[in-house]
């Protein structure tokens, strides 16, 4: 899929972001919008993955740690026809299976997530396998960057490097604002780039809201042989709507009939 397409798409995915929250009246809608670029270009420009290879061992992994921003991932997977999107209209409705984490209820979902720490360890399982049976196959995890305060993604780190896993790609949505303060006030991450190196990670930093300059870095995977990549992805959270960018209550804010009204012209 072409650059300008994909731009297209993400306009397209931030407005049905802000449709399906508002009509659920919930829903985690700063972070959505501002990892839905990275989504866009892994499932439309680099992962090996479709309803149609679903169900076969040689697709790509895609396993959103990040659990808490699942409406990003849920619009990519009906767009790309996993599920109908109208399916979406009963998110976090009684007794829809479209709740308001990742589930494997859901066909295109590969792990249940939501537990801050756990889809990295996941996904080195998952590529030290496939680079046992030298399948080819590669795996995709994207992170939060509260969630790195996390002590079991340092030990995944530490495992993905020793085992040489470069079928292994890890994202950090890297918004810089958890749900109670930025997260330089919470647990900070600099120098987070000689971190991860002095980890035995192949490390480097994009701007995750140009899709041209995301796409450029994640077709270059990977960034060194025999060693985990990892994209440090500069985003705004609330991304694309002006009163929402970097304002910490849109979290998991959602918009009332004006705002929502506000930032579908924005969008538009």
């Amino acid at each position: 899929m072409e650059i300008k397409v994909l731009e297209e798409k993400s306009k397209l995915y931030r407005r049905n972001i802000l449709k399906y929250i508002y009509h659920a009246k919930a829903g985690h809608t700063g972070g959505s919008l501002s990892v839905i670029d990275i989504l866009n270009v892994l499932y439309n420009r680099i992962m090996h993955v479709s309803p149609e290879n679903f169900d076969s061992n040689l697709r790509d992994r895609y396993i959103q740690s990040k659990g808490h921003c699942v409406e990003a991932l849920y619009v990519i997977l009906a767009d790309k026809g996993f599920f109908a999107e109208e399916d979406l209209l009963t998110l976090c409705k009684y007794n829809s299976p479209y709740i308001g984490h990742p589930t494997k209820k859901i066909r295109g979902i590969e792990q249940n997530t939501g537990g801050l720490g756990h889809g990295l360890s996941i996904c080195c399982g998952n590529a030290l396998v496939a680079k046992k049976d030298k399948s080819g196959v590669r795996v995709f995890t994207v992170l939060g960057d509260g969630e790195m305060a996390e002590g079991s993604n340092w030990e995944a780190f530490m495992f993905a490097a020793h085992y040489k896993l470069d079928n292994l790609c890890a994202i950090l949505d890297y918004n810089k604002l958890q749900i109670t303060a930025p997260n330089a006030e919470v647990m900070g991450l600099e120098p987070l780039n000689k971190k991860l190196e002095a980890f035995g990670w192949a490390v480097r930093q994009v701007d995750g809201n140009n899709i041209e300059a995301l796409t450029q870095t994640l077709e270059s995977l990977p960034f060194e042989q025999s060693k985990p990549s990892f994209v440090i992805a500069h985003t705004t959270k609330g991304k694309g709507i002006s009163y929402m960018e970097n304002v910490l209550k849109w979290h998991h804010g959602v918009p009332n009939a004006e705002q929502y009204e506000m930032a579908l012209a924005e969008l538009n």
